[in-house]
């Protein structure tokens, strides 16, 4: 009897140390989110998106950031000097990429000597390095967890980083600022009588798609598109990620009249090409019509304030008739190279240009993206400045080690002639006009077969290549010029 007492008694001792065991990491948050031990009022004190209770006593001053979506909104936030380190694939704002870099996937004493007050990870983080978290907790640093995987977190996940760094003003004002400015979008795509079926690819391994209540699928609402996998059930619950398949894309073929794949990221969507070779693709109408269409994860997926943009690049997609009518401009002014810049992506149809993590690891010999001294991230022509450039239609300028684009200077009609032969589709005549001054002229062949093609106009028998371009005569140029249709 009594080595039956025993028998049970270490049946039941093992089950218990079992139990605990398996039990550990929701005993840990328990204990985490148990104030009884500690009653001291804390002017922070949030929940992390991992369950756990953080407080503090005072913002962060000094901290480390390992998701880039994270990195981002901290500058937004207006934070600087405080973002003491980044993660590997953070290069966004430029800013960023002057940090130390910190790798959770390496020894965590290398966070520990930096001293930081808070480190901000993601869910994702510490399902995959649960030993390097732990081992920054013990060691006494504050670890918060925050993502928002649909578009309706968004917001509390931006407080909860004005709060934990002593922003949280900035933080509503943005997010006021955010919304406005996807309102008046919304307003302008509800009006579209005859919306477009879109189909938006996450991934091309297994054809998957995105949820309706993730940030693209929002997007494509906002900008005035039909989402034609509505239907759509996540991968598992919580993920914005959805399975679909060929078979359903196929059947909705007649439906998809733009195919947009996110790219940027492992395991993303099939490029241009790919897709449209795809057995069965030729019956999609998007694949028929040449809609396809790849958009960088960071400005639709990513939840950070470059969301907008990709709202904006999907209104473009879309309604190219609206977004990237150049009728709008109507100004006997001389035209600005910022101006410029704008109806030169537009009238390419290009997307606009967004760095993936490995563009920094390259040399770029004529420009670096985001490093005009003269165009900040904040200015209202950041993007189509930087992809004009990045596409060879205008030039920056290199001096004293620096780059600027000086934007506000103005076009000649030589500077013109160049960018307008690049994006055209023009052939040499048997029999070229007289051109007075061509001698003049920079791009001498350019000009000759521009002028030949009845592009340009002279005036007296001039071509006149000093002369500044009116924002009118640029329209009515670039009107009669059939782009080479390059594939956005």
């Amino acid at each position: 009897m009594k080595n039956v007492k025993i028998k049970t008694i270490i049946q039941i001792s093992l089950v218990l140390i079992i139990t605990l065991f398996l039990g550990r990491t929701y005993i840990e948050k328990a204990f985490d989110n148990v104030s009884i031990f500690d009653n001291k009022k804390y002017a922070i004190d949030i929940v992390d998106d991992s369950g756990y209770r953080i407080k503090m006593e005072k913002p962060a001053k000094r901290i480390i950031s390992l998701y880039s979506a994270h990195t981002e909104n901290l500058f937004s936030l207006g934070l600087d000097k405080e973002i003491i380190g980044v993660g590997r694939a953070d290069i966004y704002p430029v800013q960023a990429l002057s940090r130390k870099v910190y790798d959770y996937r390496s020894d965590p004493e290398k966070v520990i000597s930096a001293k930081p007050d808070l480190v901000l990870i993601r869910p994702f983080i510490e399902r995959k390095s649960p030993n390097f978290v732990k081992t920054l907790k013990r060691a006494g640093i504050t670890v918060v967890s925050l993502y928002p995987e649909k578009f309706e977190d968004f917001d509390d996940y931006i407080i909860k980083l004005g709060i934990l760094t002593g922003k949280k003003n900035t933080a509503e004002k943005l997010l006021k600022k955010f919304h406005e400015e996807l309102e008046a979008i919304r307003e302008k795509t509800s009006k579209i009588e005859n919306k477009v079926g879109v189909y938006f690819e996450s991934s091309d391994r297994g054809y998957k798609t995105v949820t309706t209540d993730s940030m693209p699928a929002v997007a494509i609402e906002m900008a005035g598109g039909i989402n034609v996998a509505s239907d759509a059930k996540p991968i598992q619950e919580g993920s914005s990620i959805a399975a679909y398949g060929i078979e359903r894309i196929l059947e909705k073929a007649k439906e998809i009249d733009v195919y947009v794949s996110q790219r940027g990221v492992m395991g993303a969507g099939g490029n241009y090409h790919s897709i449209s070779i795809r057995p069965g693709f030729k019956a999609i109408n998007a694949v028929k019509n040449k809609r396809i269409f790849e958009i960088n994860q960071k400005i639709i997926s990513s939840p950070t304030f470059r969301y907008i943009k990709g709202v904006k690049e999907l209104c473009r997609m879309f309604y190219p008739e609206i977004f990237d009518d150049l009728s709008v401009y109507n100004s006997d002014k001389e035209i600005t190279r910022e101006e410029i810049a704008e109806i030169y992506v537009k009238k390419t149809h290009k997307t606009i240009f967004v760095p993936t993590s490995s563009y920094y690891r390259k040399k770029h010999e004529t420009h670096t993206y985001g490093f005009f001294k003269d165009v900040p991230p904040n200015h209202p022509r950041f993007d189509y400045i930087e992809t004009a450039v990045l596409s060879g239609y205008i030039d920056g300028y290199k001096e004293n080690g620096e780059e600027y684009f000086y934007p506000e200077k103005r076009v000649t009609r030589d500077e013109f002639a160049k960018t307008v032969y690049l994006i055209g589709d023009f052939k040499s005549k048997d029999k070229n006009i007289n051109i007075k001054d061509i001698d003049e002229v920079e791009n001498k062949r350019i000009v000759q077969i521009l002028v030949d093609n009845g592009i340009f106009e002279l005036k007296d028998g001039k071509f006149k290549p000093k002369e500044y371009v009116t924002v009118n005569e640029v329209i009515d140029i670039l009107n009669k010029v059939d782009t080479k249709g390059e594939k956005i």
